[in-house]
């Protein structure tokens, strides 16, 4: 599968906000009243959000920085945070890890990042078992501070993101560099 990232569009933007899950995973959808709000909140430049894109198709979006983090966790320093998820046509067919290890890709090379944090509901085994695979642990399980849903925080350390992404040896950057976050959209 042939996959890249683009910064999130307005058009890339409106078709994500327009993706209805099936019960448990609706709560990752937006209602139609709230997909005005869901776009604004994509295209934020702060949330650093990116269409992933196959055969010219959205087919899935990664975000990095805070947008991955839950109001309720306990997040330390030192880490990039990263979200995302696949269109729900293509989700449960074993595109989720191919989708998350080129995220970690670009996570690594754009934010000069090695070490990185997912945040996922609790209820979620299929990505659960996903980022399990790629190497990531569990560090913590919490409840969401709004609603009662529970989500687990798992990390992924330099020694182990070294030699297993997207099957290419990727030398762990020496210190984790804070960068600002601020994804700037190229113009034209």
């Amino acid at each position: 599968m042939n996959l890249s990232l683009k910064p999130i569009s307005e058009a890339y933007a409106r078709e994500i906000a327009s993706w209805q899950y099936e019960s448990p995973y609706d709560i990752y959808g937006h209602p139609p009243s709230d997909q005005e709000d869901a776009i604004a909140y994509l295209m934020a430049d702060e949330n650093n959000v990116f269409a992933v894109i196959r055969d010219g198709e959205v087919i899935g979006f990664r975000s990095f920085g805070e947008d991955g983090q839950v109001p309720g966790g306990k997040y330390e320093e030192g880490y990039l945070d990263t979200g995302g998820g696949l269109r729900p046509d293509l989700t449960g067919k074993g595109m989720g890890e191919e989708v998350i290890r080129k995220g970690l890709e670009i996570g690594s090379d754009y934010y000069v990042a090695d070490r990185f944090r997912v945040t996922v509901a609790a209820f979620n085994q299929r990505a659960l078992k996903v980022c399990r695979r790629i190497g990531f642990r569990e560090v913590q399980r919490f409840r969401r501070q709004v609603g009662s849903e529970q989500f687990a925080i798992l990390v992924l350390d330099g020694n182990e993101w070294s030699h297993r992404v997207a099957g290419r040896q990727i030398l762990p950057a020496t210190r984790f560099i804070r960068l600002t976050w601020k994804f700037r959209r190229p113009r034209g």
